[in-house]
Parts: C-alpha cells; sequence; structure tokens
C-alpha cells in the first residue's frame, strides 16, 4: 500500500496528524508507549476520501501535558473534545489502541451523541487504584524504568514485547520502537497514572454506542481474554464484532493493519 501523505497541525494544545477528505471522519488515539504514527499502517488501508485524525495525546509529541500528576481518563476525554470541537468535526467514528480505549471509551460515555461507532484495539482494562493510593510495583517500574534508562534504552528493553514473534518481524519491532523511544516526563507519568487508576469493564458497561472490539491472539501485553471481557460487559444492543487475530501481538495496529481497517471499514457511516 501506498504510503498515507498527512499534515501536521497542533489545536489548543495538542498536536495531530490529519489527512483531509470529504467522507466519514475517523479520529485514532494511540497506546501508552506510542503515538500518532502507530495508526499510519492501518491508513494506508483506508479509503482515500476519509478523514483521517490521530493525536498525539497530552504530553506526547509536542502536545502540552495535562494538569495534575494524575489525570483520570476523563481528562483525556476533555483534551480530546476540545480538539475534535477545534476541527470542527461532529459526528465520527472513534478508535483507540491500548491506552487509548480507555481514553476513546470514557469519551464515548460523556459525549455519545458525536460517537457514531467505537472500535477498542488491544483494549487496556486499567488497573482500578484510587488516585490517592500508591501505584502497583509493575506500574512504578514503567516510570522508573524510564527516568533510570533514558527514553532510548527505555525503548530497546521493551519494544519487542509489543510485537508477536519479534526476530521474525524486525521491521514492525523497529516502528514501535521508534514510537517508545519518543516518550518522555511529565506526559508518560501521567498516562502510566491514569491506567493505573482506570477501569474500562465500568466504562464499557456504560456505552449506548455500536462497539467493536480487535485485539492480537498472542498479546501478552493485553491478553485476548480482557477483550472477550470487555466484549461480554457491552450492552446487547451496543454489542459489535470481536475479532482475534491469529499470529499478532500487542501492536495489533502494526502488525496487523489490515485487519484493523477492515473492522473500521465496517464501523463507518456517512460523515
Amino acid at each position: 500500500m501506498e504510503p498515507v501523505t498527512l499534515s501536521t497541525r497542533m489545536i489548543d494544545g495538542i498536536a495531530f496528524a490529519e489527512r483531509p477528505g470529504d467522507g466519514p471522519a475517523l479520529v485514532m488515539l494511540h497506546g501508552i508507549g506510542s503515538n500518532a504514527a502507530s495508526w499510519a499502517p492501518v491508513m494506508a488501508f483506508l479509503p482515500a476520501d476519509w478523514r483521517l485524525i490521530a493525536w498525539n495525546a497530552p504530553g506526547y509529541g509536542d502536545s502540552r501535558p495535562l494538569a495534575g500528576d494524575w489525570p483520570k481518563a476523563n481528562d483525556y476525554a476533555e483534551a480530546l473534545l476540545k480538539l475534535v470541537d477545534g476541527l470542527g468535526v461532529g459526528r465520527f467514528v472513534l478508535a483507540g489502541h491500548s491506552l487509548g480505549a480507555l481514553i476513546a471509551a470514557s469519551f464515548a460515555v460523556s459525549h455519545r451523541q458525536r460517537v457514531a461507532r467505537l472500535v477498542l484495539a488491544a483494549p487496556a482494562l486499567g488497573h482500578g487504584v484510587h488516585p490517592s493510593g500508591a501505584l502497583s510495583d509493575k506500574a512504578q517500574a514503567r516510570i522508573d524504568d524510564l527516568e533510570r534508562l533514558g527514553p532510548d534504552d527505555f525503548a530497546n528493553a521493551r519494544a519487542a514485547a509489543l510485537v508477536h514473534a519479534p526476530h521474525d518481524n524486525p521491521a514492525i519491532v523497529a516502528d514501535v520502537r521508534e514510537a517508545m523511544a519518543q516518550v518522555c516526563m511529565p506526559g508518560y507519568g501521567q498516562a502510566v497514572r491514569m491506567l493505573a487508576s482506570a477501569r474500562l469493564l465500568e466504562d464499557v458497561g456504560q456505552l449506548a454506542v455500536p462497539t467493536d472490539i480487535i485485539t492480537g491472539a498472542q498479546d501478552r501485553i493485553t491478553p485476548p481474554d480482557g477483550a472477550r471481557e470487555a466484549h461480554d460487559c457491552l450492552a446487547s444492543d451496543c454489542r459489535g464484532v470481536l475479532v482475534e487475530v491469529p499470529l499478532c501481538g500487542h501492536a495489533v495496529t502494526q502488525q496487523a493493519p489490515e485487519a484493523v481497517a477492515g473492522l473500521l471499514m465496517r464501523a463507518a457511516v456517512p460523515a
């Protein structure tokens, strides 16, 4: 597939990549160790007339961090609202990968009239920690490792775990690593804390928009059992398809972009 030509801009402190189009609008949210570029492989399989928007979450890339050390998923959702309002996007398909799935679900609960359909890719469930509590050892280690190792070595240590059969897929690992090497504080620390306190299953239980879920069958970061649990929590009238992609790890937008694009095309509605 031909690479997609994107323009990069900023609105209200949020940087994003966009391909203009007169067709359906699709907004894409990346994961905790990534950025807008993680959606580029998916974009290459989408129709040429679609309007594609992929943000850099607050604290990522050139996007301004949120206020406070421990933001909630809804704080990111409100930042997203300002972005889509600033872009003049009315109703759109919303897709979130991993941490982005937490933000996407929170947005769809609070602003359901704006979301035509929701697609959650390799969704993180969140840890359900109270914001005044302590981080788990695993969550704290994410922050400590970034500060101790620096972004490059941090990415070297973590990137391969996101890809199924990494030795057979060096180009995908390199792409994952390149994005991960760009994370920095305080944005990454805020995202870790949001992940720690988030509760995806509670949010999906409140959804009133059609929702599809896609996950890698070999995902070791957010295993398929979590995706199945989230799918089961959806109300029957909102429960779309659940797709498990074989021979695919956590980086589903990069390891299985055609499958993700296919699901998004099923989700699209006229702009």
